[in-house]
């Protein structure tokens, strides 16, 4: 199985999650051979207009190579792009289209067989767990979505305080995870721990957890 690095967020023109990116390509090796799914934007196709500057920056933090892959590539070429990268990175956007665009290209089951490092950034992290909470900025409208289920946690991703009142309810029986821009959970294999912050709502909660992944304190 794959290690996991759930970022909660960044803004990639300013490179503010550059220490969890860090940490991740050293953890593959320092200089990895990334491969990039853009496939979470509503075009997402050779048009991505962010493709050089996600290049540039990976580059720029000591990537041996970048490399995307296609929503037109066959499974096949896929499989094989994969095979010879050390780093997978899941791009932001939309959950809902990226976790539909996975599994229609069957690639939930590439991932899952993965030996490398997976990073996926806010709607990536979403797709990447068992159930990914979508709020609204606008208005109190929650959802829960079905991801990959790579980690088995409910999770969201641009986690802000106004919305622990939602979190708490949804935490009446399950687990949810919280994870703000530029902070990440890191999943390996059921364990978790934590760069910058993260939060536990459980029972209605709202526990803080520390870098190991425990509870520390209520916040």
């Amino acid at each position: 199985m794959p290690r996991l690095y759930l970022l909660g967020g960044e803004n990639v023109h300013k490179r503010n999650a550059s220490t969890v990116n860090e940490l991740a390509f050293q953890d593959a090796g320092g200089h990895p051979a990334v491969v990039v799914f853009p496939w979470a934007r509503a075009s997402f196709d050779r048009l991505y207009s962010k493709r050089k500057l996600v290049s540039d920056y990976f580059l720029s933090l000591g990537a041996a190579a970048v490399e995307f892959i296609e929503y037109s590539d066959s499974k096949a070429s896929m499989a094989r792009k994969m095979a010879s990268s050390n780093l997978i990175y899941l791009t932001g956007g939309l959950a809902n289209a990226l976790v539909e665009r996975l599994k229609r290209k069957s690639v939930d089951e590439l991932l899952s067989g993965y030996g490398g490092i997976i990073v996926g950034r806010s709607a990536g992290a979403l797709a990447l767990c068992r159930q990914c909470v979508i709020t609204s900025r606008l208005n109190k409208k929650v959802s829960l979505i079905e991801g990959l289920g790579l980690a088995d946690l409910v999770l969201k991703a641009h986690y802000r305080a106004e919305k622990d009142g939602v979190l708490q309810l949804l935490s009446m029986g399950q687990k949810v995870y919280g994870v703000p821009s530029r902070s990440a959970i890191i999943y390996d294999g059921g364990i978790c721990s934590v760069i910058g912050e993260a939060f536990l709502f459980e029972n209605g909660e709202k526990k803080t957890l520390d870098s190991a992944g425990n509870v520390s304190a209520k916040p």
